[in-house]
């Protein structure tokens, strides 16, 4: 096989997790009795769609009392009015002494923050009432009902449910130092940002997702950099936690030189292949290879553009130098997930 040379984008594969772009811990606002549970466990719920909903009587009645409380605060409201409108006309024919004059302002001013917080005890009394109707926050799936009918909810303590985006997900993976600096290279300097995802360890499940965040700092423990994956799930197959394994871009070569991996022997710590020179005749050459590429492996050393690799019987080559009758055999350009001929356009935003 002759040696071909072509443009490629070299990745490496990271383990990560699914996760829901957006998850909710539904709690209580207000202490009651669950008095409906209005969803079916493990089903899609639209944003609003009313989840819960517990026994309003005690909070409507709370509404009542501040109604009319209300109503009295303004109605004492109105009379302090009249009293001082009256106090400040027999001010100025000093039928009334200035003290009388301003008690009656200061009545009024009391009246008026009375009033004032009637009508905040009503809000409060009114949003403790829209707190009994538990909705659902965002669209996505729901879990399990943790507290059912007729089981007390605490405020701001019992945990009612859990709710979980589900279009699109994320995909969180880490990235040794050496491989993220080398892919930071890559992603900031080209357009595109699509990555290659495999799920639950299924060739079958094959994804693109795009690469929107990385973080802005290296996990000192680990020594790693923690990359994020956008990907689609309109049908709501892909579950949070599932395992991933990215594939995302590290090297580029503009002119890799590539062989069939069955070329290529070890003697120790050497490996070599063997060459047929122009008079048919095998000679052994010390290579450096690096990644490998479908069934393909990059040569960085040892090899040009153009040499003829011994792919097939090389069983048959019992010393260098002898000669041989070679049959070519076709190369086909490699283009796949790990390495590809299109231009590696990638770029992500850091946050």
């Amino acid at each position: 096989m002759e040696v071909v040379t072509q443009p490629m984008v070299l990745s490496e594969s990271f383990t990560g997790r699914v996760e829901a772009a957006e998850t909710v811990e539904l709690r209580a606002r207000v202490s009651g009795y669950i008095q409906e549970v209005a969803f079916v466990e493990g089903d899609l719920v639209e944003q609003g769609e009313l989840l819960f909903l517990i026994d309003p009587r005690p909070y409507q009645a709370r509404v009542s009392a501040a109604q009319a409380d209300l109503a009295q605060a303004r109605s004492q409201l109105a009379q302090a009015s009249s009293e001082a409108e009256r106090a400040r006309v027999l001010l100025g024919r000093q039928a009334i002494s200035q003290e009388v004059h301003d008690q009656r302002q200061s009545a009024l001013n009391n009246n008026r923050a009375m009033v004032a917080a009637a009508e905040a005890a009503l809000q409060t009394a009114e949003l403790d009432l829209a707190y009994t109707r538990i909705t659902a926050p965002i669209s996505g799936r729901i879990g399990r009902a943790m507290v059912t009918r007729g089981n007390l909810a605490n405020a701001d303590q019992s945990l009612l449910t859990t709710l979980v985006s589900i279009d699109p997900v994320h995909v969180y993976f880490d990235a040794d130092e050496q491989a993220a600096f080398a892919s930071r290279a890559l992603l900031s300097n080209e357009v595109s940002n699509h990555l290659a995802i495999e799920l639950g360890g299924d060739p079958q499940r094959q994804y693109t997702g795009t690469l929107d965040f990385i973080d802005n700092r290296l996990n000192p423990s680990t020594g790693t950099l923690q990359f994020r994956a956008v990907l689609a799930n309109p049908d709501g197959r892909i579950r949070p936690g599932e395992f991933a394994r990215v594939e995302m871009p590290v090297a580029r070569l503009e002119q890799a030189l590539l062989i069939d991996r069955k070329a290529v022997l070890t003697n120790q710590d050497r490996r070599y292949v063997y060459v047929v020179n122009e008079h048919n005749l095998a000679e052994q050459r010390q290579v450096t290879t690096g990644r490998e590429v479908a069934e393909r492996t990059v040569i960085i050393d040892g090899l040009q553009a153009g040499d003829r690799v011994i792919v097939n019987g090389v069983q048959k080559v019992f010393f260098p130098g002898m000669e041989v009758s070679p049959k070519s055999v076709a190369t086909a350009p490699v283009a796949n997930i790990r390495a590809s001929n299109e231009p590696p356009a990638i770029a992500a935003r850091e946050e």
